[in-house]
């Protein structure tokens, strides 16, 4: 769902509370996303400026960002510009998907000046610019646009800036009701070939749907700020005063977009004095979300209301936009481990007939002995020969194959050593099975976890295969850095106060099991199945942190939209890792299984820190 016009007014109006504070820190955790660390109002906050293509959106945040070690261009050029400078205001022209942070600091001279950073929430166009605004002048953007892309607007250091294309629509907050009715029954074209009347009255004898959809698509037209998800709450609630549509007195537009009025009206008054309400609307029948700062009665679906319009934006766009970012960063090695464990598979088949063929050898051990109890009947060029076989009880007479180039002695040592082939090669192929098995399962779980990984998460799973043997490694100098780190792993807080620890990838996971835990700490893994080490690191806990120690492990595995997920539990004193085993495999006794539905509502509920 897009983010309208009127949230932005509300969420400007909300972020006033940012006017004056400074800029400590600036951050860029991936290439379309900026984070200002700020200091206002006595209180430490962190404001998100996303310019992501499909989930661009400006809002407070709690979120925890992994930054790269280093700082890409355009984050270097905004703190050389705005670290340390104060925000002077924040504005919204018009009713655009536009923000205007306006930034005062003193240069390396010591000199005041003054610096705009630009957040255009335009889709796919998203973008986020730093402009001087004394000449107007784009010192950089953290997406270029160049000749090439559009000969309107160019977004390159040096370029003069251009606003986004005015789409001259009317204001909502500067209209009357006479206006609001004179620009919804006006004609669509300046060349006025269509009547409005005869337009109007058309739509109205159509099927009331279409009647609903041309009065909400005027109010998108006709008004700035104004999106479809709106413009249809709004008809929605003028429906009930509208008058039957086959009255032929009652067929003037006039009177309609009076009646529609009434709720415009209604909504723009609240958000004139207050930030509306932020709510998101889940729709079971269809399965999505919508968001807005309007109450969305039409929808008729599940609705949560929250305190700001911060929260709100968190809420919706959090979990989507970092699940979009690690599926851009992870497609590498998905495709990579998609393709090694289709290898394996086919390796499992091969392997598997191969075993099928070596349970037949006392067949060519047998062919072999008749071959020499019959040696005097054959022939050299025989291509066959038929035989009684004295191992049959009905002593049936049985056609073997002879290779005619061969002696009859050489046919039948033929025969015995495809025997001894295939009998030796059942302990070979066994072990082979093994083997392609704990590959298989080694290669589920690490897509597991790329299905669950957060940004923090991915370059660790690189490490590992790198360690592995199974990629390269791209950057050594940065991994030796990094390999004396522990990594940092997830610790939520059950409803009885105590720690549960979630392992996300192989690495957390054996650090977790093998060296934080301790012998009498609980152990917890979804039974057969590609999940998460979960810890309870307490010898004493009740049900209910057993319960929700089950509810972890079962929403981090593979199973996490299934139900009554096997979950095994046991303490850390039983579960040990054979030698030579891959990473984050173990073995575990002495367990017992809970049945576990996960809930991601009130897992999302538990507090959590990474630690």
């Amino acid at each position: 769902m897009s983010l309208d016009g009127l949230v932005v007014h509300s969420l400007v109006r909300e972020l006033q509370a940012c006017v004056g504070g400074r800029i400590n820190k600036v951050h860029m955790p991936t290439h379309n996303d900026i984070v200002l660390q700020l200091r206002a109002q006595g209180r430490n906050l962190k404001l998100l400026l996303s310019a992501n293509p499909t989930y661009p959106r400006v809002h407070l945040t709690e979120q925890a960002y992994t930054n790269p070690l280093e700082a890409p261009m355009f984050c270097m050029l905004l703190r050389k510009h705005c670290e340390g400078g104060v925000i002077e205001s924040i504005a919204q022209p018009g009713l655009e998907r536009v923000i205007r942070l306006q930034v005062r600091q003193r240069d390396e001279l010591g000199d005041v000046s003054s610096k705009t950073i630009v957040v255009e929430i335009m889709g796919r166009h998203s973008n986020i610019i730093l402009l001087d605004p004394a000449t107007g002048t784009i010192i950089d953007g953290i997406h270029h646009v160049t000749p090439a892309i559009s000969s309107y607007r160019i977004v390159m250091p040096g370029s003069a800036y251009t606003a986004p294309p005015e789409q001259h629509k009317n204001h909502p907050f500067h209209t009357d009701k006479e206006r609001f009715i004179a620009v919804l029954t006006q004609p669509d074209d300046a060349t006025g070939q269509e009547d409005d009347d005869r337009r109007v009255v058309a739509k109205r004898t159509a099927a009331p749907d279409s009647r609903e959809a041309a009065w909400a698509n005027r109010l998108v037209a006709c008004f700035s700020g104004i999106s479809p998800l709106v413009a249809k709450e709004l008809v929605y609630r003028a429906q009930p005063l509208w008058p039957a549509s086959d009255m032929p007195e009652n067929l003037r537009p006039e009177k309609d977009a009076a009646i529609v009025w009434e709720p415009f009206h209604t909504l723009i008054e609240q958000l004139r004095y207050d930030g509306g309400v932020p709510q998101i609307c889940d729709q079971p029948d269809t399965g999505k979300q919508s968001f807005s700062i309007v109450e969305l009665t039409h929808l008729h679906g599940e609705t949560k209301q929250f305190a700001s319009v911060s929260e709100c934006l968190e809420a919706f766009y959090g979990d989507k936009a970092e699940r979009d970012t690690v599926k851009q960063r992870v497609s590498d090695l998905l495709r990579f481990l998609q393709n090694e464990r289709s290898k394996n598979v086919k390796k499992l088949e091969k392997l598997q007939e191969t075993l099928e063929e070596g349970r037949d050898a006392d067949k060519f051990r047998i062919i072999g002995e008749l071959l020499t109890a019959s040696m005097h009947q054959i022939q050299k060029g025989d291509p066959q020969i038929e035989v009684i076989n004295y191992y049959d009880e009905e002593q049936r007479p049985v056609v073997i194959v002879l290779d005619p180039l061969l002696t009859p002695s050489e046919n039948a040592q033929r025969y015995f050593k495809k025997y001894t082939k295939s009998k030796n090669s059942l302990v070979v192929v066994k072990e082979q099975l093994e083997q392609t098995h704990q590959e298989i399962r080694y290669l589920n779980s690490l897509l597991q976890q790329l299905g669950t990984a957060s940004l923090s998460d991915i370059e660790e799973i690189r490490d590992e295969l790198v360690e592995q043997g199974y990629i390269r490694d791209r950057s050594k100098k940065t991994r030796k850095k990094k390999s004396n780190l522990k990594p940092q792993l997830s610790c939520f807080t059950s409803s009885e106060g105590i720690a549960i620890y979630v392992g996300k990838n192989n690495t957390q996971n054996e650090y977790l099991t093998n060296r934080l835990a301790q012998s009498a700490d609980t152990w917890l893994h979804t039974k057969d199945i590609p999940g998460s080490h979960v810890v309870i690191r307490s010898a004493q806990f009740g049900d209910a942190t057993l319960q929700e120690a089950a509810q972890l492990a079962a929403y981090f595995s593979q199973a996490k939209s299934s139900s009554q997920v096997p979950v095994d539990y046991t303490m850390i004193k039983h579960v040990r890792k054979p030698g030579g085993a891959k990473p984050g495999f173990v073995i575990y006794d002495h367990q017992k299984t809970l049945y576990i539905t996960p809930d991601a509502e009130s897992i999302k509920q538990m507090p959590v820190s990474i630690k």
